[in-house]
């Protein structure tokens, strides 16, 4: 069993330990590298073993999940199962027990922060790319989070009571790890709170900025397609009349700045805030962002980028009574690939 997995379960047992765990009768414990066994009672009877797992194991995505079990990484009543296994009540999970580890981010006050803005309520960054934002199973020291508790400390008691939310203090939005630009980061619960139902309801305006390949047919479009997670729930998709995955609402509006031969600088308005969002938006119009190894083209032979060529150029919203605005240039990688490229159309020379 991996490292990265222990380190969840052991999440897990701390769970059950320190909040009442509802729906385990009772566990055996034994010693580190031998196995625990949980037996399930009425109340958490009747759901798959997957989602039953991934809501405990809070490090880790459904797909990760789900991927341990089909490694027989944990069994039923002593037999490997799928992770469409429904479970019974009196059943018994079992999986290995491991040392006790940590359980908070800790602060890295060797990770540098752009910050743009800061008072009382938020702090404002531009993220770098290739910054995770917060930890998972296989990142725990090197991310925003703990970046920002070496400058923020108050920021540890700044989460709600959902799972692992005390991994992720002040985080109220995210940017992918390979995307840079603006993001908001709460210093107290009453922005924590504010900021959430904003983002929620969206009440803020964002905008970002991509390098995709090929050239729009329309220079300006909405993208209305719902989004899902795909079948192996390593990506998000545009989902479909058979899609078995949780289908979210999904629209971003686009402009296209500029074009360089077969790619076009574009801006982005994301109106619905779904994970790779514009990432699958763009991919599915058939212009992936230049450098994203996920949803980006196969096998063509063009300049490559080191990452996802996507930067988030500007965050407006209101707070607390005050309206904020902030924005922040393209990184130098963004800026450089662009221009070893020829323009060839441009919006502000029509």
């Amino acid at each position: 069993m991996g490292k990265g997995w222990k380190t969840g379960v052991f999440r897990w047992r701390k769970v059950l330990e320190t909040v009442g765990f509802q729906g385990v009768k009772r566990r055996e414990m034994s010693s580190p590298g031998h196995m625990e066994k949980i037996f399930i009672t009425s109340e958490k009877a009747g759901q798959r073993i997957d989602k039953f797992l991934a809501k405990e194991f809070f490090l880790y995505s459904r797909g990760e999940v789900m991927r341990h079990i089909k490694k027989g990484e944990v069994m039923v009543n002593g037999k490997t199962v799928k992770p469409s296994y429904v479970l019974e009540e009196n059943d018994e999970v079992t999986y290995e027990q491991f040392p006790e580890t940590g359980q908070k981010p800790l602060a890295n006050n060797q990770i540098p922060l752009d910050i743009i803005f800061q008072n009382k309520d938020i702090v404002v960054i531009n993220k770098q790319a290739g910054l995770q934002v917060h930890e998972s199973h296989n990142e725990k020291k090197n991310t925003l989070v703990n970046a920002l508790l070496a400058h923020f400390p108050e920021i540890t008691a700044v989460h709600d009571d959902s799972e692992g939310a005390e991994m992720r203090p002040g985080i109220v939005h995210r940017l992918d790890k390979d995307t840079s630009g603006v993001m908001v980061v709460a210093r107290n619960i009453e922005a924590f709170n504010e900021l959430k139902s904003l983002f929620k309801e969206r009440g803020a305006a964002k905008t970002y900025v991509a390098l995709a390949e090929g050239m729009f047919k329309q220079k300006q479009g909405i993208i209305d397609k719902p989004i899902a997670r795909a079948a192996s729930y390593r990506k998000q998709t545009v989902a479909r009349g058979n899609t078995k995955t949780k289908i979210r609402t999904a629209i971003t509006e686009y402009d296209v700045l500029a074009e360089y031969g077969d790619y076009s600088l574009v801006e982005l308005y994301p109106k619905t805030g779904r994970t790779h969002q514009l990432r699958v938006h763009l991919s599915s119009l058939g212009h992936p962002i230049v450098g994203d190894a996920l949803y980006g083209a196969k096998g063509k032979q063009k300049p490559e980028a080191k990452r996802q060529l996507l930067h988030a150029k500007s965050l407006d919203f209101e707070l607390l009574g005050q309206k904020y605005a902030f924005s922040a240039p393209k990184p130098a990688d963004f800026d450089e690939f662009v221009a070893s490229l020829k323009l060839t159309w441009s919006k502000e020379s029509k």
